[in-house]
């Protein structure tokens, strides 16, 4: 009897050996390691471009090797781009991403003898070299840290927002690489109109060695009869009795129908008309109410 069980144990073992461990590529089973005792990770979809940071002058970054806590330690990459890694010494991995400088610094102690078989990780502690200027007509100017997330909002956030006089959309600067700089105009409202989309939009991402520059938005100036004369934004399709309700409306001495505006004409030379309550107001108009003659 006890033999009969022991056979039936051997038979139901080879079934499932047959049955499980003879494919690797069944549901579940881990994929196969690659010579070099990688195992092959899945490839991105198609299309897939993700952003990655990269390492550069100034970032600050620590470094752990597994099962050598001694030589875990947190250190800047250089203006040479390299790291000063224990024992290995200087490493270049500037214009790499973490994981990329972490496969290289294995290399080194492989190369060089001090670990057979390392595994070592490396985390960005402070960004530096990944930085975006923000300038024009913001409340705090100035040079701030991006990661590969950070979008044009973000940016004009960290700088305090956009100023009252500012435009309704700013200009991205890039480098190409090539010493040249491409300019782009990010509408911040999104689209200019139903139908016309802007030419980038601002949750457009940003990246190290980005200029952001926010504008001066188009002014007019208003005086004479009116509550409040100043200078005032000119609003799209601004017409002058808008122009006149921005500024207060007219006092009881003024009239609309005494309404003048001083505009620089195509030959440098301002010119003085007659205003009508639709008239369109364009930059750098000065218009003047006057007082009623009755």
């Amino acid at each position: 009897m006890n033999e009969s069980v022991r056979a039936i144990r051997i038979v139901a073992s080879i079934v499932l050996l047959c049955a499980f461990g003879t494919a690797p590529h069944a549901a579940g089973a881990p994929a196969a390691a690659t010579p070099g005792g990688v195992t092959p990770q899945p490839s991105a979809p198609a299309g897939a471009s993700p952003r990655l940071i990269l390492l550069g002058p100034g970032d600050s970054v620590s470094m752990q090797v597994y099962g050598q806590p001694n030589m875990n330690t947190t250190v800047y990459v250089g203006d040479d781009g390299t790291i000063r890694v224990p024992l290995a010494g200087a490493v270049k991995v500037s214009g790499m991403t973490p994981v990329q400088a972490a496969q290289v610094v294995e290399m080194a102690y492989k190369d060089g003898g001090f670990l057979n078989d390392p595994h070592v990780s490396i985390g960005v502690v402070e960004s530096r070299s990944q930085r975006v200027s923000v300038l024009g007509e913001v409340r705090v100017p100035g040079r701030y840290p991006v990661d590969p997330n950070t979008t044009i909002f973000d940016l004009l956030a960290q700088a305090g927002g956009a100023m009252e006089t500012a435009a309704d959309f700013v200009y991205l600067m890039r480098p190409d690489g090539k010493g040249s700089t491409t300019r782009t105009t990010v509408n911040l409202k999104g689209f200019s109109n139903k139908d016309e989309k802007a030419d980038a939009l601002p949750t457009q991402m940003v990246k190290g060695g980005d200029e952001i520059y926010v504008p001066r938005a188009e002014q007019f100036y208003i005086y004479g009869e009116v509550m409040q004369p100043n200078m005032y934004r000119v609003e799209p399709g601004m017409t002058v009795i808008q122009a006149i309700a921005r500024a207060g409306g007219i006092t009881p001495r003024g009239t609309e129908r005494r309404v003048q505006i001083k505009r620089l004409g195509k030959d440098k030379q301002y010119v003085v008309m007659h205003a009508k309550p639709g008239d369109l107001v364009q930059a750098d108009d000065v218009i003047r109410v006057s007082q009623s003659i009755f």
